[in-house]
């Protein structure tokens, strides 16, 4: 592992310009000068429990990129203790496509979490406090909830979201600098009086206090992969229940050092990639220049080869760019790989196969040349809907256009909810939907091809700057599986061993 003042100045960042964290990992003071730089975005098809390997092959287009000899950062969310001590894990990539230091980055790594917990709780203490107090706001409903950094199932009935699923969270990997982070805390909204008219933060004189909190974690993070590939990881929100990408800091820091970025967006692209695209690039003014879905043979199998090709056709409605990537594992059958290769060229879906995980850079090689050809393109981005649109126009666009539901049903206390943003004059803020990662549909057990989508729920995040519309059954507080990642971690010698 080089040091990480060497990562900095192969990429020309000055170590006047970093925060050290010991000799590993380091905070990014500025950016660099702006660059016509090349966006790439992985994306996924529609996951297995497991993961299908956005961050293993991110990483390992990264390392090829870096072998190519291109001039290239690899950006990523930072994860969540939650599927670390629960079931999927941490978020550091596998085999020789990693990042490191994989124990610190997947547990306290440098307190960002921490900061945004602190932050969004500080908050809810004081909403308590000023109603406790007189409440002179006249505070009727309280809208802000609790987080906590833990998957807690006894904690929904409590008004808790977990720490990634918080507004904080996506105010943090949304605003472009510590101003913007300034006027995006004053606008949450902490509740509704007796008229239904919005309460805003700023009216409880506690952001100043906020920004201390923060100062630090609103600046991005600076580590390496195995092949010393500079990787920035910043942010953490969770993609099914939250806007699923890494921080705009982030990825406008890498665009402004290197000559390619290399980011990924959560889960699969019916809501990773659709939410990076319509709200992140929306409200960051920036847009990928191609996209590369990853996909294995085990979701083929358990999603049918027709899950690839709708997400193909959904990318390619908004970007001209689109590749698939195949992540190969050692268990797959040559006959089931040629016929996936068959499937691809009569649906005319440019295909590669990459080995990050067994082979690192050497087994990415094709997909970068591939990525370099399509980046040789003209890019034609658009955006999905237009804000413009009402609230219930935009959920319908994407249940439709994405999701390939038939029609939308909405329960009563959402279309309350709608009312009161449309009455309050904010129903033009992009949507963010929250449901099963595990169907295009509202629930993750459906094999239907016709559906209705069900809109269970709303909350306004007008800080983080978009509704979050609730679907199906979904909640923004997981629980821990029968058999939790946490039985298994242990400091052996001073080492930690079954960290995954």
């Amino acid at each position: 592992m080089d040091n990480i003042i060497d990562i900095a100045s192969q990429i020309g960042i000055n170590k006047k310009n970093l925060v050290l964290y010991g000799d590993d990992k380091a905070k990014i003071l500025s950016r660099g000068n702006n660059k016509d730089s090349k966006l790439i975005l992985v994306t996924a098809t529609t996951p297995t429990p497991s993961g299908e390997g956005k961050t293993t092959i991110s990483i390992g287009l990264a390392d090829a990129l870096r072998k190519l000899d291109k001039k290239v950062i690899l950006t990523l969310r930072e994860p969540s203790l939650g599927p670390v001590f629960g079931m999927k894990g941490g978020a550091t990539g596998g085999g020789l496509a990693k990042v490191i230091p994989e124990e610190d980055i997947n547990l306290h790594f440098t307190g960002d979490f921490h900061a945004i917990t602190t932050a969004n709780n500080l908050i809810s203490a004081a909403i308590d406090n000023h109603i406790y107090n007189g409440n002179k706001l006249n505070i009727k409903e309280v809208l802000f909830k609790r987080c906590l950094d833990i998957n807690d199932r006894s904690l929904r009935d409590k008004g808790f979201n977990i720490t990634a699923a918080s507004e904080i969270m996506s105010i943090i990997c949304l605003a472009n600098d510590i101003d913007d982070l300034r006027d995006r805390l004053s606008n949450i909204i902490i509740g509704t009086n007796d008229n239904n008219e919005y309460i805003y933060l700023k009216e409880l004189n506690i952001v100043g206090t906020l920004l201390v909190i923060l100062k630090d974690a609103i600046k991005p993070n600076l580590v390496q992969t195995l092949e010393e590939t500079p990787t920035i990881i910043h942010g953490g929100p969770f993609a099914n229940i939250a806007h699923g990408c890494n921080s705009v800091i982030a990825t406008k820091t890498a665009l402004s050092y290197a000559d390619y970025v290399v980011t990924e967006a959560g889960f699969a692209a019916d809501l990773g990639a659709e939410k990076f695209f319509d709200i992140k690039c929306r409200q960051s003014n920036i847009k990928p220049d191609c996209i590369v879905i990853t996909t294995t043979i085990k979701s083929l199998k358990h999603n049918r080869k027709e899950n690839l090709k709708i997400h193909y056709e959904n990318m390619k409605k908004f970007n001209t760019n689109v590749v698939v990537c195949l992540n190969k594992f050692d268990n797959d059958k040559k006959e089931e790989i040629e016929e996936l290769k068959d499937y691809c060229n009569k649906e005319n879906i440019p295909l590669t196969i990459c080995e990050s995980f067994q082979k690192g850079s050497k087994g990415s090689i094709d997909l970068a040349k591939l990525v370099l050809k399509e980046l040789e393109k003209d890019n034609k981005f658009k955006l999905l809907y237009d804000n413009s649109l009402s609230i219930n126009e935009k959920i319908d666009i994407i249940s439709k256009e994405i999701y390939r539901a038939n029609n939308v049903i909405y329960s009563e206390e959402s279309l309350r909810k709608i009312d009161t943003i449309n009455k309050n004059n904010l129903s033009y803020l992009p949507i963010c939907v929250s449901k099963t990662q595990y169907s295009l549909s509202d629930d993750k057990n459906n094999t239907k091809k016709d559906y209705n989508i069900t809109v269970t729920d709303i909350n306004i995040y007008n800080g983080a700057g978009f509704i979050t519309v609730l679907l199906g059954s979904v909640v923004t507080m997981p629980g821990l599986p029968k058999e939790p990642n946490y039985e298994n971690i242990d400091l052996i010698d001073n080492k930690i061993i079954g960290l995954k």
